[in-house]
């Protein structure tokens, strides 16, 4: 049987400044989750903890 397209929707978390981007997903029917989710990640390239925001996947 074909299963019908669940509630998550998969989203970036990308600093803008430098690039990079983790992927997760995002629960959609949650209301915890309405709006731009915002978290603190480590860069990489600055080498330190960040803020990172939400951005849409680009397929």
């Amino acid at each position: 049987m074909a299963s019908k397209k669940g509630s998550k929707e998969v989203v970036q978390l990308r600093n803008n400044e430098t690039g990079v981007f983790y992927i997760t997903t995002k629960n959609t029917k949650s209301e915890n989750t309405q709006g731009k989710m915002k978290f603190r990640k480590y860069d990489k390239k600055l080498r330190k903890h960040v803020v990172m925001t939400e951005a849409k996947v680009s397929h």
